[in-house]
């Protein structure tokens, strides 16, 4: 494991120790089934590639460790209304606050600004984060093998699913991926940028491909960067794909989406 992805885990660990010290897990979970607001993240990804399109995950992300603050003029609200209205199928939301400079009022902004299922984009530990995404009205959180036991990954896909929410397990290997395959979900993110040094490859998911058995939809992470690389994906056979920060850096995200997953010559 990296040093930042332990420091990262290190601190989820008192986040959380801290939230529960705030709210007991009984009353959150109070709130997060009181919401029937769930909406179909699967779905949606399954709907997009239906209509013989790519189904895109687009992104909403201030800042990372690695790269520092890649937007400083974040708007999450009008960023979702880009994205809806240029074609993503679904919104990924970075709620990390140490590390990304995200928040929790990012994923409520972004939701109730469009009708896109939405993904809370976190490093959940935990099975008072998995409520707690459902209750801030995430519609799917992301498990990374990296982070989790085998035991704990099964753990907190049973939570997501008891609340209604879907699932992407994120792995970058194939030990990691042997760990996925245990789990429900048929949601498979392979992350090309190596978490422990990382390095992007695109190959990290063409070469994971012949071992992901059917009836798993493979979710291309990291790396995506101009039309080239997502015709070089579709061939293979990936039609689902989460983008971030090439949108991030750009004037209007949802243009840049449009431009590269959806214009042609």
């Amino acid at each position: 494991m990296s040093d930042i992805l332990k420091q990262i885990l290190d601190s989820k660990r008192i986040e959380v120790a801290t939230a529960r010290q705030m709210r007991s897990e009984a009353e959150l979970l109070r709130e997060a089934r009181s919401r029937k607001d769930i909406r179909g993240f699967s779905r949606a990804i399954e709907d997009k590639i239906a209509q013989g399109k790519p189904a895109v995950i687009a992104e909403i992300k201030k800042a990372s460790p690695s790269r520092g603050v890649i937007r400083a003029d974040f708007h999450p609200a009008d960023i979702a209304t880009s994205y809806a209205c240029h074609g993503a199928a679904c919104l990924s939301v970075l709620t990390d606050v140490q590390y990304f400079q995200g928040g929790y009022d990012h994923l409520r902004q972004a939701r109730a600004a469009c009708t896109l299922p939405v993904l809370r984009k976190d490093f959940l530990i935990d099975p008072y984060q998995v409520i707690h995404a459902r209750a801030l009205g995430a519609d799917c959180v992301l498990l990374i093998a990296a982070a989790l036991e085998p035991a704990r990954l099964r753990e907190l896909e049973a939570v997501a699913i008891d609340l209604g929410m879907d699932v992407l397990v994120e792995i970058h290997d194939r030990s990691e991926l042997d760990a996925a395959l245990t789990l429900q979900t048929p949601l498979l993110g392979i992350n090309n940028r190596n978490l422990r040094t990382f390095q992007t490859r695109l190959e990290t998911t063409l070469e994971l491909l012949s071992d992901v058995p059917a009836g798993k939809r493979v979710v291309t992470e990291s790396g995506i960067l101009q039309p080239s690389d997502v015709d070089r994906m579709r061939e293979h056979g990936v039609q689902a794909f989460l983008v971030g920060e090439a949108f991030m850096r750009t004037e209007d995200p949802g243009t840049a989406l449009h431009q590269l997953f959806f214009e042609r010559p």
